[in-house]
């Protein structure tokens, strides 16, 4: 099932990853996923699946920005920056985790796809 669409194939691997995220790898997965659906090089799997986990982090993302609205109504600037701090925090990590292991899956997923 090749498609054309990119970005179609990114969010199918972004929702295989958010649907299996109770395994440690499932980045992995939705990005080899999206990656073998696109086809193409290893350098396009590497890109699809860096796009399929950016869009998999939009949940976490936007949970925690919620956060972000209610840190400010702790009556404490100190524990609200300190509060504001650790949630970007979170988020670069959390982002950052799934999109790096997102593009590895991409990658894996390309391979696959052109050795197969």
């Amino acid at each position: 099932m090749d498609t054309d669409n990119t970005l179609l194939n990114a969010v199918i691997g972004a929702v295989a990853t958010i649907g299996l995220s109770f395994l440690g790898v499932s980045p992995v997965i939705g990005g080899a996923l999206a990656a073998y659906l696109e086809g193409g090089e290893t350098g396009d799997g590497i890109r699809i699946g860096a796009l399929s986990g950016l869009i998999a982090s939009l949940p976490v993302a936007v949970i925690l920005a919620v956060a972000l609205v209610f840190l400010p109504l702790t009556g404490d600037i100190g524990v609200a920056i300190g509060g504001f701090v650790l949630v970007l925090a979170i988020v670069a990590i959390a982002v950052g985790y799934t999109v790096a292991l997102s593009a590895l899956g991409g990658l894996l997923g390309a391979y696959l796809k052109t050795n197969t």
